[in-house]
C-alpha cells in the first residue's frame, strides 16, 4: 500500500529512531499530536523520544495521496490507555518533506 504514497510519507512509516523522523520534515516543519503543536525538528525528536517510551504497534488501514496532501489511518496498539485506536495521519508536503502532520 505505501507504494502509492509520496517518499516523504513512506520514510516517515519506516523511521526508527526521533532524529529519523525529524528528518522526513522541512527544517520549520509542524507536528501536531494529541492537540500539541512541535515547531521545528528540534522540538519533533524531543516529541518523538516522548512517543519512544511507548510500547505501540502501527497498522496501516487505508492510505490516499492526492497533490501535496497524504492520509494514513492506522490502528494503534500497544501498552497505552484506550488501546486500540484509530487515527489520520494527515501530511502536507513540501518537496520530498513534510511540512506539517497533524495526527488525529
Amino acid at each position: 500500500m505505501t507504494d502509492t504514497l509520496p517518499l516523504a510519507v513512506v520514510r516517515y512509516l519506516a523511521a526508527r529512531t526521533p532524529v529519523e523522523v525529524a528528518d522526513c520534515f522541512t527544517e520549520n516543519g509542524v507536528a501536531v499530536d494529541e492537540q500539541q503543536t512541535r515547531r521545528g525538528r528540534a522540538e519533533i525528536v524531543k516529541w518523538r523520544e516522548d512517543v519512544a517510551k511507548i510500547d505501540y504497534r502501527q497498522d496501516i488501514l487505508s492510505a490516499r495521496h492526492d497533490g501535496n496532501q497524504a492520509t494514513v489511518t492506522c490502528r494503534i496498539s500497544g501498552d497505552f490507555k484506550g488501546s486500540p485506536v484509530q487515527l489520520d495521519y494527515r501530511f502536507d508536503l513540501s518537496g520530498d518533506q513534510i511540512s506539517r502532520l497533524e495526527i488525529a
